[in-house]
Order: structure tokens, then C-alpha cells, then sequence
């Protein structure tokens, strides 16, 4: 079995990311979402093991300390890092592994699987548009908004780390444009592979 290969996305929160994620895990039968480990609170939708490994910020603290994430960040006040066993496991079966993580996630990822990783940033047409998108959604205070948006300001000076972007203008299209990126992870050459064949041709 040929190991899996990893496709990680990130982009703003409003920019339409779980919407895309979701679409492409009912797409492609052999993807499955790596599940992040997380210190906060469920909200009322949301399933344990799920949407995301609920712990307590002091059980967070102890496997930071024994050393089980690839990485982990905090952000808005809350803990959320990627478990090491899973994702060896996914990869081990030959599974897409979709991360959906922040810009600094993904350099963390990345950096641990930099020949088997390939990177998408999903970002919105402005901030005015990301502005109204966080608005109608009606879940967060205008604070929160405010910090959202700051976070996404900084996460756009990253774009030139990524592999590939896609401006959500239209979702239907943006499920499109990142499927067909996907769908490409599976022929993303190695580096070894790619020495090797230079290596052949060079005889």
C-alpha cells in the first residue's frame, strides 16, 4: 500500500473552508479530515471525536508535555494542536489527510512532511466581503468580529508560503478549483523520486 499524502488548507474563518473541506471529503472516497485536539469549550452542533477532540486545557498541557503533537497553537484564548498517532495512522493506510489549520500550522505540517504535503489558501475577494460573511453568520460579538479580522489580515501576509490559493468568490466554483488541487496531491513528486529519475536520465 502506497503511503497517503497530506493536503492542508487554511485560509481566514469565514472564507468558506469547512464548506469546501466537507465537500471534498463526500468527493473523494479515500480522504478523511485530521480531527484537531482543542482546550475549548463544544459548541452545541459540534461532536466529540467528531468536529474535534475536546480536552481540558490541563489534559492539553500534559500531552503537549509528553510530546504527542506535530504542532499546536493557541488562538482566541484557546488551545488546538494535531495529534502525531493519527495522522502516522491515516498515512500508514494511504489516505488524503485533510489539515484544516492556521497559516502557522501549516508551516509546522509542512515542515514534518514537506515531500507528501501539498498546501491551499482559501481567502475571500476583501476584507469588506470576509466582514459581512462573519456578520451574517450571526454566531460571534462584534469584538470578536473585530479580532477575526485582524487574525485574517495577518494570515494574508502567508499567501506566498502556499502552495496554491483560491478566492472565494463563488463557492460552488472555489469546491471546484480546490477538488481539482486535490485530486493532483496523488502525483505530487517526492523529492527522492524526483532524484531518482534525474539520477536515470543522467546515465
Amino acid at each position: 500500500m502506497n503511503r497517503g499524502r497530506i493536503l492542508i488548507i487554511s485560509g481566514p474563518s469565514g472564507s468558506g473552508k469547512s464548506s469546501i473541506i466537507n465537500y471534498l471529503l463526500a468527493e473523494l472516497e479515500n480522504a478523511v479530515l485530521s480531527v484537531s485536539t482543542t482546550s475549548r469549550k463544544s459548541r452545541t452542533n459540534e461532536i466529540d471525536g467528531v468536529d474535534y477532540n475536546f480536552v481540558t486545557k490541563d489534559e492539553f498541557i500534559k500531552l503537549v508535555k509528553e510530546d504527542k503533537f506535530i504542532e499546536h497553537e493557541e488562538i482566541h484564548g484557546n488551545l488546538y494542536g494535531t495529534r502525531k498517532d493519527m495522522v502516522e495512522d491515516a498515512l500508514e493506510f494511504g489516505k488524503l489527510l485533510i489539515f484544516d489549520v492556521d497559516t502557522r500550522g501549516m508551516i509546522s505540517v509542512k515542515k514534518m512532511f514537506p515531500d507528501i504535503s501539498v498546501t491551499v489558501f482559501i481567502t475571500t475577494p476583501s476584507r469588506d466581503v470576509l466582514e459581512d460573511r462573519l456578520q451574517k453568520r450571526g454566531t460571534e460579538t462584534a469584538e470578536a468580529i473585530k479580532k477575526r479580522l485582524v487574525n485574517a489580515i495577518n494570515e494574508m501576509k502567508a499567501l506566498p508560503n502556499f502552495d496554491y490559493f483560491v478566492v472565494n468568490d463563488n463557492l460552488d466554483k472555489a469546491k471546484i478549483d480546490v477538488l481539482q488541487i486535490a485530486k493532483l496531491t496523488e502525483y505530487k513528486p517526492s523529492k527522492s523520486l524526483t532524484s531518482a529519475l534525474i539520477d536515470i536520465w543522467a546515465l
